[in-house]
Parts: structure tokens; sequence; C-alpha cells
């Protein structure tokens, strides 16, 4: 056997094995009023590896956001999380959705009204189904109020266009007035005292 050939079956060998102790990722959906808000406090965190803003639970294929806007869609402005299970867990990711939406407000969230802004778990099996259960009635129960979140089935979720992506990284001044003008910092900071 001449070196060369030894040499592409070690390399083969290795990247084999390396592939094979990747982490499966996955996935998880949620809406809670502006997508850029929701994007910004997922993005960064330890165990997710990306975050995708964009459009689910409506009955348009392929809406744009001026479609999604009037409300008329049945779409909710949303975000699709890819994270690694052995850093993150689908709760700990339910904990952090929960401390960033209102979850009493069933006409929008903050100052975006409308069902485009809804809060919504969109779960992707009946585990994250479950588990979403019993985090919405732990949330119920801290705060002794009727939660507004839904819990459905994940529908297709349709990437948002690229200059909502990455919003307030991208964006910083204009993210941070809308942040605060939208009432959004005041209220979370009331509900998650």
């Amino acid at each position: 056997m001449t070196l060369r050939v030894l040499l592409a079956c070690l390399f083969s060998l290795f990247a084999t094995a390396s592939r094979a102790e990747e982490p499966a990722l996955k996935k998880a959906i949620f809406a809670g009023g502006c997508f850029w808000c929701m994007d910004a406090e997922f993005r960064g965190t330890l165990g997710v590896v990306g975050v995708v803003s964009g459009y689910t639970g409506g009955t348009v294929e392929n809406p744009t956001y001026e479609q999604v806007a009037t409300g008329k869609t049945g779409h909710a402005e949303a975000i699709e999380i890819t994270y690694d299970p052995t850093k993150i867990s689908y709760p700990q990711l339910l904990d952090i959705y929960w401390s960033n939406i209102d979850p009493t407000d069933a006409g929008g969230q903050f100052a975006d009204r409308g069902s485009q802004y809804r809060s919504e778990i969109f779960y992707l099996d009946e585990e994250q189904h479950k588990q979403a259960q019993a985090s919405k009635i732990a949330k119920q129960a801290r705060l002794n109020t009727d939660i507004a979140t839904v819990i459905s089935p994940a529908s297709t979720f349709y990437k948002a266009e690229d200059y909502h992506q990455d919003y307030a990284h991208k964006n910083p001044t204009q993210y941070n007035l809308y942040k605060y003008a939208s009432g959004r910092a005041k209220r979370l900071e009331e509900l998650n005292k």
C-alpha cells in the first residue's frame, strides 16, 4: 500500500469519526411580537447555532412582509432557532421565550397590535408539545393570571426578507429606539420581577 493510499484511508476514517461525534441539531419556532426583538434575545446564547426571522402559522405560500403586516395572511412574525441540545435544552429555550414576551396579551405584543404579532409556540414533535404545555402551566401559576399564548403544531416556516435578519446587530440604534419606544423593555421588566 502506498503512503498516499494509506493517508487517504486515515483521513477518511477520521472524517467519518468526527462526523459521527457531531450532535444532531434541533429546531424550535417561537412567535413573540416583532421578530427583531425575539431574534436579538436568542442570538449569541450558548447552544444556539442560528436564528432566522420569518413567518409561520398562516395560509399564504411564500408571504412577504407587506402581506403579513396586513394581518390577513394568518401568519405570525416568528423565529426559527437551530440549537445544539447537548448545550441548551428546549425547556431552557422556553424559559428565555417566556421572559421576553407578555403572555397575558391576546392582541399582539407591546405596541405591535394584530394577530401577526401574537405570542405562539409552534412545536415540532410531541416532546416539544409536552414541554411547552408544562412551561405554560408553570408561567400561569407564577403570574397568577390567564395566559394568552397559544401552543400549536408547527406549519411551514418562511424566511423573512434579508433586511429583517439579525436586525438588532445590523441596526443597533434603530433597534434600541424601537425596543424602548414600543414599551417592550418596560413591560418585560414589570413581568419578570
